[in-house]
């Protein structure tokens, strides 16, 4: 198991608590385990908001639960679950030190409005920040009534803890064009801050490149399973939960982000989403801020987040980038709001922060080892490149 440090080292770098640096190391670890569970490998497909965190790319929003969708309805049960979970328990302590005691198992299954059933789980963990009193939980949807409309696809689980297995830890998950249909389904029906949230960081991954016409056809075929029309910008405009999905903004993704960025932000951007979905726009690619002279053309930043061990924290700004949020500078002795847009690497070794003065729309390019200290803003930027800081995963294993 990392130690404290470790994790006071990521919080600082992605300006988040410990404790949810916390969960998502823990996290790691427990999608290891039920990955690594014979019964489960390939009987429980991974989806959702942490699926995409941990899959795909980093949506830069640290989602808390677990959620599957089961090919078998016999895993649908209390004393199953309690029997797996038993001995996931067990391997990841073995593994990593992790303790996710049995006595604070909790599975409650209950028929959802279909008649079917599903299960709403809990676990305690005991983990590298030893916390006294109650101990922090992981949240579990667990159902074998869903529309599995594409094929499951392996992935590599991203861990980027010193601890993390040399084998690496994979898990079998929705293909992007599905997590992208449930999504949009998801935010038709409910209207959460964190289904708006992740479809507009679906909708803007242009290097993945999803096939529209297998989003529209899967979105059809989840919203015919669940009887529900087809969403449109308008119908979501005009709902009433749309009131508190703004409301609910800050409440429900504060926490799990460094900055907030503006609902108006993801909001105004939504009509795109639907008008691509429908084949009434084109999603043209922006263009990437052409390399300059004694550049590395040849080297990228890395896809997933990590520590970088410099004066600032360099996950902030690619965080920035990722949400289309300003970032105040300060470089050689006096301030300046930017908007980031790539990382390169001179062939010398340094890393330069290339973006565009937010006042005069000027390009500069900050050597990175002498920038002196940066805080994300609330401000957000059209982007006027590519935004090169956060490239996602490239696809590592076939269906």
């Amino acid at each position: 198991m990392i130690g404290k440090q470790e994790v006071m080292a990521f919080s600082r770098e992605f300006g988040l608590r410990p404790d949810i640096i916390e969960k998502d190391y823990v996290l790691g670890w427990l999608i290891a385990g039920i990955f690594n569970h014979d019964a489960l490998a390939m009987q429980w497909v991974f989806k959702g908001g942490t699926c995409l965190k941990k899959c795909f790319f980093e949506t830069y929003r640290f989602s808390e639960d677990l959620d599957f969708t089961v090919t078998d309805p016999g895993h649908i049960g209390e004393a199953f679950l309690t029997e797996m979970f038993t001995e996931i328990s067990a391997w990841v302590y073995d593994r990593c030190g992790i303790e996710i005691p049995k006595e604070t198992f909790r599975f409650e299954v209950y028929e959802n409005p279909r008649g079917h059933h599903s299960v709403e789980g809990r676990i305690e963990y005991r983990g590298p920040m030893q916390q006294r009193g109650s101990l922090p939980r992981i949240k579990l949807d667990i159902t074998d009534d869903e529309a599995l409309v594409l094929e499951p696809i392996v992935r590599g689980v991203h861990h980027p803890y010193s601890d993390s297995p040399p084998e690496g830890i994979q898990a079998l998950c929705y293909a992007y064009e599905e997590l992208f249909a449930e999504k949009i389904r998801a935010l038709a029906e409910r209207e959460r801050p964190r289904d708006l949230y992740d479809v507009i960081h679906l909708y803007r991954h242009s290097d993945i490149n999803p096939d529209r016409s297998l989003v529209r056809e899967t979105l059809e075929s989840k919203c015919r399973f669940k009887g529900i029309a087809v969403p449109t910008a308008a119908v979501l405009e005009n709902k009433p939960e749309r009131v508190e999905l703004e409301a609910e903004w800050a409440n429900m993704l504060a926490h799990q982000l460094p900055v907030l960025p503006p609902f108006d932000q993801f909001w105004r951007e939504l009509p795109q989403v639907f008008a691509w979905l429908s084949g009434e726009d084109i999603k043209i690619p922006a263009m990437p801020y052409p390399v300059q002279a004694g550049e590395d053309s040849a080297w990228r930043p890395p896809s997933w987040a990590q520590s970088w061990d410099q004066k600032v924290p360099l996950e902030m700004i690619r965080f920035a980038a990722a949400n289309h949020l300003c970032v105040d500078l300060a470089y050689q002795r006096s301030q300046r709001r930017i908007e980031p847009y790539s990382l390169r690497r001179t062939k010398d070794g340094h890393l330069l922060l290339h973006a565009i003065r937010h006042d005069s729309g000027e390009h500069r390019a900050y050597r990175v080892d002498r920038i002196e200290g940066a805080s994300v803003t609330d401000i957000p930027f059209v982007p006027k490149y590519a935004i090169e800081l956060t490239p996602s995963v490239p696809t590592i294993s076939a269906p």
